[in-house]
């Protein structure tokens, strides 16, 4: 989909929606609007009783009394219109921020719900831009433009009764062409600017979405000595945006240029005429006062009116990224219409399962195996041989194109995938730690266990010793991704979690592939203590950790093409044996490479 396209009834549906929130706050939204309107009319008041007291003060005869009703009458009027205002603006706050939030809170939840596919197929960095525009979008859409475009046609209705009732009617002839002009002028400019509008917000995210991959990537810039590249990569790109932003500005100022051409010429024909009628003698000085505080109080809403109008077509565009997204499907839903999975012993089933990420390119085909109840079934291959896809499809990230899965029996593409998950325990090959503390991403694995809990899964993962030798213990933060710990550490971590978990069924998607031998050695001792009495999926690389399990089964371009103990599979000398005999080989090799030559 084109990121700049939005459906011909989007800004209707966008209205609705917004409706549907605001409505909670009838009551408020009333209130606020009949602030808006006092204020209007103590503001229209205003140079009433400025020309009544120029008019009391340009008699030729001498004053009686100095005027302080009016002079008096004048202040506080002003003073009122300035409180209304803040009284409408206290009022309608927490309906913005009430609204705001919602819609925040509304899209974090939905970013969650959504399925693995659309977060594979997204960038982060592009995302936090485009909820931050819609977010501030909607603000401004509720607040400044309800209460600048009603207000602005209510003060103007004003002024032009009082023209009408007070003076000759070429005055609000003029007001209202004024108007129509400026409204017209300001329509026509504004729709062209969309484009330039809905450039800059895809380039701006582009740019955003390459600055947060570039470091996330710090490591990788930093091996390669590529610091120069990715500013230039990031020059030409700001590059761009600040063309598309040019161009926007262009056309920002043809507009304001037309508008304050438009207004100059409205000012300018309200005076010539005010100012012939006082040199005839039809009016007073104090209504050309009038006339002419009416003249520049109809500028500045007008002027005001064309910025929130312009400024509402960008956030209308600004929001339509994020009515997108809250839009998208999650193509596996957690609804809470569907069967829950229910307790059981944890017998795990593939049954002729097919699947694929891309049509044209099938990752598993036909793969039927049975992880009975306690038992440990392991899975080796060469990369890209579809290990990963099985646990993938286990925790119902996706959902096979062929076949089933079952726990207990129960298919598990007719329940809920929260309560598939719930049930499941995950060791990845590297674990990613939320920025918090050491406490906080153990207790991850339940929310609301207690600090005695979180010791004892702590002590289980035999992480305990480490995290008391630190000063602030199980408050030590551990940066983001946890990159303060090693990955050893983070293993444990990762361990002690699932621990406090409690799962029936684990899964290790080659968990200690990554770590060096003496912590692989040590990390395999404590899976190998979890999965005791646990039914246990073990996606493999390094088939020594593997050697006991109850099965083992061997995968090769998305089938599985060897199964059995690991003395059976020897016996057949197939791929697995020969994935053997090159791990020993590797292993002596490197084992040799250690020993001191005697000098």
């Amino acid at each position: 989909m084109d990121p700049t396209a939005t459906a011909p009834h989007a800004p209707a549906r966008m209205t609705q929606e917004l409706w549907d929130v605001l409505s909670r706050y009838r009551w408020r939204i009333a209130a606020a609007l009949a602030f808006l309107i006092l204020a209007k009319l103590a503001a229209v008041a205003v140079p009433l009783l400025l020309k009544r007291i120029i008019d009391a003060f340009s008699q030729p005869a001498p004053l009686a009394a100095i005027p302080l009703y009016l002079l008096a009458g004048y202040a506080v009027v002003r003073f009122i219109a300035t409180m209304f205002n803040e009284l409408r603006d206290l009022l309608f706050a927490r309906v913005t921020l009430d609204t705001v939030s919602a819609y925040a809170r509304r899209v974090f939840a939905h970013l969650l719900a959504l399925d693995a596919g659309f977060h594979a197929r997204r960038q982060i960095g592009a995302l936090m831009p485009e909820i931050e525009r819609g977010t501030n979008g909607i603000a401004f859409l509720l607040g400044v433009g309800i209460f600048t475009i009603i207000p602005t046609l209510v003060e103007i209705s004003l002024v032009l009764g009082i023209m009408v009732s007070r003076y000759s009617i070429w005055f609000a002839v003029i007001i209202a062409l004024t108007f129509m002009t400026y409204a017209g002028f300001t329509l026509m400019f504004a729709a062209r600017r969309v484009m330039y509008q809905r450039r800059v917000n895809k380039l701006d995210s582009v740019a955003k979405s390459h600055l947060a991959d570039s470091l996330i990537n710090y490591d990788t810039i930093k091996y390669f000595a590529n610091e120069a590249v990715e500013s230039q990569r990031f020059a030409a790109m700001m590059r761009h945006w600040m063309d598309a932003g040019q161009g926007n500005q262009r056309a920002l100022f043809a507009l304001h240029i037309g508008q304050s051409a438009i207004i100059a010429l409205g000012v300018a024909f309200i005076m010539l005429l005010a100012g012939d009628a006082v040199w005839r003698g039809r009016i007073s000085v104090g209504d050309l006062v009038l006339v002419n505080a009416y003249a520049l109080q109809l500028c500045l809403p007008l002027n005001a009116l064309g910025f929130v109008y312009r400024e509402a077509r960008d956030a209308r565009v600004n929001t339509e990224r994020l009515f997108e997204l809250l839009r998208e499907r999650p193509a596996i839903a957690d609804e809470p219409g569907l069967a829950q999975q229910q307790p059981g012993p944890g017998e795990v089933t593939f049954d002729h399962v097919d699947f694929h990420y891309d049509a044209a390119r099938p990752i598993l085909r036909d793969v039927s195996f049975r992880i009975p109840p306690g038992r440990t079934v392991a899975v080796v291959g060469k990369s890209g041989s579809g290990k990963s896809t099985l646990a993938r499809l286990l925790l119902r990230f996706y959902d096979p194109d062929g076949g089933a899965i079952a726990i207990d029996g129960q298919d598990i593409a007719t329940v809920r995938p929260s309560s598939v998950r719930g049930g499941v325990g995950v060791v990845p090959q590297e674990t990613v730690l939320f920025n918090d503390t050491i406490g906080y991403n153990i207790a991850y694995g339940r929310i609301g266990a207690s600090h005695d809990e979180i010791v004892a899964a702590a002590r289980a993962a035999h992480i305990d010793q480490l995290i008391d030798s630190l000063p602030e213990k199980y408050d030590t933060p551990v940066g983001e991704r946890g990159v303060k710990l090693s990955g050893g550490e983070k293993q444990r971590i990762a361990i002690a979690r699932v621990i406090l978990k409690n799962p029936r069924i684990l899964v290790f998607d080659e968990a200690t592939s990554a770590l060096d031998a003496d912590s692989e050695q040590a990390i395999q001792q404590e899976l190998e203590r979890l999965s005791a009495n646990r039914t246990t999926l073990v996606i493999a690389h390094r088939l020594s950790s593997i050697v006991a399990a109850y099965q083992i089964l061997v995968m090769d371009r998305g089938s599985i093409v060897e199964r059995g103990t690991h003395t059976e599979l020897l016996r057949r000398k197939g791929l697995y044996a020969r994935l053997w005999l090159l791990q020993q080989r590797m292993a002596r090799d490197d084992t040799d490479q250690m020993i001191p030559t005697p000098g």
